[in-house]
């Protein structure tokens, strides 16, 4: 686990995305997890340019988000645009 987020950070957005601290399997909680992970990676890419290995890390939470937002928008639309609007994804 990265040093960024601690197992309080991790209870703290499942609590406020997911169904509960523990429902950690929650669709809305994983993509907000990886949004925030997402922000912070992205934050240390802008100081360390060369860092090949975190880009790549950057891109496959990038792809996992995109694969658990388009099960979101197969399954529950009023959920997906909800998700959405919380975290600011789209415009």
């Amino acid at each position: 686990m990265a040093s960024y987020l601690t197992k309080e950070k991790t209870a703290e957005i499942f609590k406020q995305y997911g169904a509960s601290e523990t429902n950690t399997g929650s669709t809305e909680g994983q993509i907000a997890l990886f949004t925030y992970r997402i922000h912070a990676l992205s934050e240390h890419l802008r100081s360390n340019k060369k860092d090949h290995s975190c880009r790549r890390s950057l891109l496959h939470l990038v792809g996992k988000r995109k694969q658990l937002l388009n099960y979101l928008h197969q399954k529950d639309l009023n959920r997906y645009k909800k998700i959405l609007d919380q975290l600011g994804l789209r415009k």
